[in-house]
């Protein structure tokens, strides 16, 4: 493997794709985040210089790994490790509310992968560490807060069973949520590395080491990783993975928060990359209140990449590496002409069968609503993709045919707490556009026009204070119906449950208390960024 000079920009994967985790396998380099209550679970991207990002599937596609029926948002899947050892891969995670924690294995990464198979200890963010002795290590975060501290365990990979009990190894530096464990073994000496702090202001990486997995482990005095103690346009740096690149070179990809002025972001917690650096004492480090980790990178070293072989990514807006194919910002348009919705494509929990279809009519996207609506933890009809710029805007051209009380349209959605939409309605005998905004669990109708027909085009702008939505009967002149403030789509403005997850832009349909009689048609979904 080569290497060569490079810019970039962070994030390298933009919008709501947290707690990455990093595996490589040759010459190539696979990661996964988190998906909480989206279904497929657990997108899985693949790159060969650590830059570009391409997905590639998703580890959790069916429904006998992940079933997410009624589940809340921000439960579902947290924190994926991703491990490759001997020519198989290995995820291993949590499902929070469902079945626990659990691993699935693939000879390819892009699936199939297995069905889950179970361990029996820890809390949330289990990890997978393969020793040169053969053993393999359960390494996961146990206890709430101020307590929370990791477990270790050996088991049998090829059953899950515990072959020993769990033992404590490590209670971070005084922090809470010492979590996303990670176990290392570099130069004979083995690395413990967690988040400490919470997933906000306070985040950081810290590391420990010992001459046994067991430790005890000797804590390093200072995070490894955090932007904590400084004004900087990225926040909330942690829950970190390190690799090796090949060429002896060590990376560290992360969570972390583009922010605006006034301390929020919509986008929620995106995957960012940096160098690692040894200090003499054989301790790795990123960033420490440095300001080294940037939005523009430049760095040397990187494993140089066939770009004949690894193409563009298939993302909204994706910002390529200025150094190696020219910064580039696009945005996209899906005509819905494929046998298949392309993997930037999200259900909300899992979907109820026969609830959507590209097959019903060519070239349109056939959505059934549900009984439940987009505030209902029931089966709702809900498909999006992630916001990943700031400012962008989302529209798509809409027929249906409603019955009093039906509707369909355009969605930009937090959660079950915090959504705004404009869309088609029947209601009391004729249609209508209508523009609602959910706010902290309330929702009012902002806007409301009664129209002739069964075709509009919807649209919802997004800037940095707000989202605007627009309607149009011939999809040329637009009409403005509502403006709802950002920030109350942002995970900072949650009431009683955190919110874990960034704003989902997608098509949706509702019965609102029963099925609806027949389907929402959409004829495509364009993105414009800026």
């Amino acid at each position: 493997m080569t290497k060569q000079s490079a810019s970039y920009s962070n994030p390298v994967l933009p919008g709501f794709y947290p707690d990455p985790s990093i595996a490589r396998a040759r010459d190539d380099f696979y990661l996964v985040c988190s998906s909480f209550e989206y279904f497929p679970g657990v997108p899985i991207f693949h790159s060969r210089d650590l830059i570009h990002w391409e997905q590639i599937g998703h580890v959790l596609d069916r429904t006998s790994q992940l079933d997410l029926a009624g589940r809340k948002s921000s439960d579902g899947i947290y924190a994926p490790t991703l491990r490759y050892q001997d020519g198989t891969f290995f995820m291993i995670t949590t499902d929070v509310r469902g079945i626990g924690n659990f691993y699935v294995t693939a000879t390819d990464p892009a699936g199939p992968w297995s069905d889950p198979i179970l361990v029996p200890y820890g809390g949330i963010d289990p990890s997978l560490f393969f020793d040169d002795d053969g053993k393999v290590y359960v390494t996961a975060q146990q206890g709430v807060d101020y307590n929370s501290h990791v477990i270790q365990y050996e088991i049998d990979i090829a059953t899950g069973k515990a072959l020993s009990e769990p033992v404590v190894i490590w209670r971070g530096d005084g922090g809470p949520w010492t979590e996303g464990p990670h176990l290392y073994k570099i130069n004979g000496m083995y690395y413990i590395m967690t988040a400490s702090g919470g997933t906000a202001k306070d985040h950081r990486e810290i590391i420990g080491r010992s001459s046994s997995p067991y430790g005890p482990f000797e804590l390093y005095g200072q995070p490894i990783l955090t932007h904590r103690s400084i004004e900087h346009p990225i926040q909330y740096l942690g829950h970190a993975d390190l690799v090796e690149d090949g060429n002896g070179d060590w990376w560290a990809v992360f969570l972390g928060v583009r922010l605006v002025d006034s301390g929020y972001s919509v986008l929620g917690r995106e995957t960012f990359l940096a160098p690692v650096t040894w200090n003499e004492a054989g301790w790795p480090m990123i960033d420490n209140n440095e300001g080294t980790v940037n939005l523009n990178m430049s760095v040397s070293g990187v494993p140089e990449q066939d770009l004949a072989a690894s193409p563009m990514p298939e993302m909204e807006g994706y910002l390529g590496p200025k150094g190696i194919a020219g910064a580039r910002v696009l945005g996209s348009k899906d005509d819905f002409e494929s046998d298949e919705l392309g993997l930037a494509w999200t259900f909300l929990r899992s979907p109820m069968e026969g609830s959507w279809s590209l097959a019903e009519r060519a070239g349109w996207l056939a959505l059934h609503g549900q009984a439940a609506g987009l505030s209902d933890l029931g089966r709702t009809t809900f498909v999006g993709r992630r916001q990943q710029h700031v400012q962008a805007a989302y529209s798509t051209c809409l027929q249906f045919s409603p019955q009093d009380g039906e509707e369909a349209g355009l969605c930009a959605r937090r959660d079950e707490h915090a959504h705004y939409e404009i869309a088609l309605k029947r209601v009391n005998g004729r249609n209508v556009v209508t523009a609602l905004l959910t706010i902290r669990g309330e929702t009012h109708a902002a806007g409301e026009v009664q129209v002739d027909g069964n075709q509009i085009w919807l649209k919802i702008e997004a800037d940095v204070t707000a989202y605007t939505l627009f309607y149009s009967l011939g999809g040329q002149n637009w009409s403005r119906l509502a403006i709802g403030p950002a920030r109350a789509l942002s995970p900072e403005d949650f009431v009683n449950k955190m919110c874990f997850t960034g704003v989902v832009i997608g098509l949706y349909a509702s019965g609102n208390g029963k099925p609806s009689s027949g389907p929402a048609y959409f004829d495509w979904f364009e993105t414009e960024i800026g």
